[in-house]
């Protein structure tokens, strides 16, 4: 039972709290990006993740962050963190996703079968100062403006209207209800006429396609891209180095005990009647998957669970947990095992979760334990092609992101500081919007040094997978 003590100040003392935070940061001052000189070096910083990655993943990822400057952003949000951690801050704290980059937003079925969006990258979350999260996805505006070659003007226009958007929204939700804050979420079924009616046709065309994807992406089309019947069992099918079978990494004996000991922990994280779902299915393979950019070296397994018979399948993931890249800065987390850091971050910021989030512990082929966190492969989930948007498109999903944001970072922290900080001029828009370019400019210099070690062979790289 928690024993912390919860305060209850009065609407005027956190409307005073909120304009107070402007002495300590004043709106003009979100523009800072903080200093060049001293700054941590970013090859620096990604090398020192390596270390604590799977060897032979780690070229892996360097290929892909190479790819362009966002890639680069996607996946360092350690260097954004040592880069947030050297300019003030107001102090008004709320749980962060802690990488808040438009591609870290898509679609997803609710427990209620709705599809809805929200974010559903949870891996660095942790409580801290609500600009860093929304900091982050506007200079991941910009920059991804710039890989699909919008003129400046209109990612001026992007970036601000993303920030208005969430300047809005946490205002709307200082005006209500405790409980109507908490019930709030993006149903795409609602808001379908609403986007595609502001959106040209190619652009509206994709968006349609998207979420129709996203309705068959579930736990049956999972097992049919992956796995097959070999010798009258379904296993993993081998794509090396993206999906490696257990049995292909050590003994079969030795697989199955590891197996067995990555759900026994797992179990007791559900809640009584997800527990008893659970427990009506078997073990019978697994698998590493590499996933993501930032992710890629991290331990991802997949899962491939049986239930009353052949045909009754469906496939987890199990992720590795590490410590949040904001734990240095922001704090150490309050639980002890990282990945019920992120179900816990997940379950607060998340309108909806799936109903198998649940975490473990297990100690790995090499001795050293390892915190992972659980949940479905796919279940309706979709993710908006950033790199294929046209201008108009990109700001309306940006909007909806920023939405989202506010509306998690409104469940966890004061919504109504946070709303009176901001206030009700664009003032906060536009100098994060200054803030977006100029850490645009500084991620670009980044990825072209990361460009230059790869090809100087400090770094190994594979590309192009």
């Amino acid at each position: 039972m928690s024993t912390r003590t919860v305060e209850h100040p009065s609407r005027e003392e956190r409307v005073r709290r909120g304009k107070a935070a402007r002495t300590v940061l004043p709106l003009e001052a979100l523009a800072d990006a903080g200093p060049t000189e001293g700054r941590a070096d970013p090859l620096d910083l990604l090398e020192q993740q390596a270390t604590i990655r799977v060897p032979e993943l780690v070229p892996l990822r360097y290929g892909r962050m190479s790819e362009s400057p966002f890639a680069f952003y996607r996946g360092s949000a350690l260097v954004m963190a040592h880069d947030l951690a050297k300019t003030p801050d107001t102090g008004l704290r709320a749980q962060l996703c802690g990488d808040a980059h438009l591609s870290n937003f898509g679609v997803f079925g609710s427990p209620e079968r709705r599809l809805l969006f929200d974010a559903n990258d949870f891996d660095e979350t942790l409580p801290g100062p609500f600009e860093w999260d929304l900091k982050r996805l506007l200079a991941s505006a910009e920059l991804a403006g710039r890989a699909n070659e919008f003129h400046r003007k209109e990612r001026r226009q992007l970036v601000v209207g993303a920030a208005r958007a969430y300047r809005e929204a946490v205002r709307e939700f200082a005006r209500q209800p405790m409980l109507a804050v908490w019930y709030a979420h993006a149903s795409v079924d609602d808001m379908m006429d609403e986007i595609l009616s502001t959106l040209p046709g190619k652009s509206a065309r994709r968006t349609r396609a998207t979420v129709t994807k996203a309705r068959g992406s579930d736990h049956l089309k999972a097992v049919e891209k992956l796995t097959a019947v070999v010798a009258g069992h379904r296993r993993f099918v081998a794509d090396p180095p993206l999906l490696v079978p257990l049995r292909d990494l050590m003994d079969e004996n030795h697989a199955a005990l590891r197996m067995h000991d990555l759900l026994v922990a797992y179990r007791t994280s559900l809640q009584e009647d997800r527990r008893h779902l659970f427990e009506q299915y078997r073990l019978v393979d697994m698998a590493r998957k590499v996933v993501g950019v930032g992710s890629v070296g991290t331990r991802a397994w997949i899962l491939l669970l049986q239930g009353s018979d052949d045909d009754d399948l469906i496939v987890l993931q199990a992720k590795e947990a590490q410590a949040s890249v904001l734990e240095e800065f922001a704090g150490v987390s309050d639980y002890g095992n990282h990945a019920q850091r992120v179900v816990e971050g997940q379950r607060l910021m998340q309108a909806a979760s799936d109903i198998f989030l649940g975490w473990q512990r297990v100690i790995g082929v090499d001795d050293v334990e390892r915190d992972f966190y659980v949940r479905q492969l796919r279940d309706w989930k979709g993710s908006l092609p950033v790199d294929r948007m046209m201008a108009v498109g990109m700001a309306r999903y940006a909007e909806l992101c920023a939405w989202s944001l506010a509306r998690a970072h409104s469940r966890s922290g004061d919504r109504v500081a946070i709303g009176a900080y901001l206030g009700s001029s664009e003032r906060a828009d536009e100098a994060l919007a200054d803030y977006a370019v100029t850490y645009a400019d500084r991620i670009e210099g980044d990825h072209a040094r990361l460009v230059e070690a790869i090809d100087g062979g400090r770094l190994p790289a594979v590309k192009g997978v």
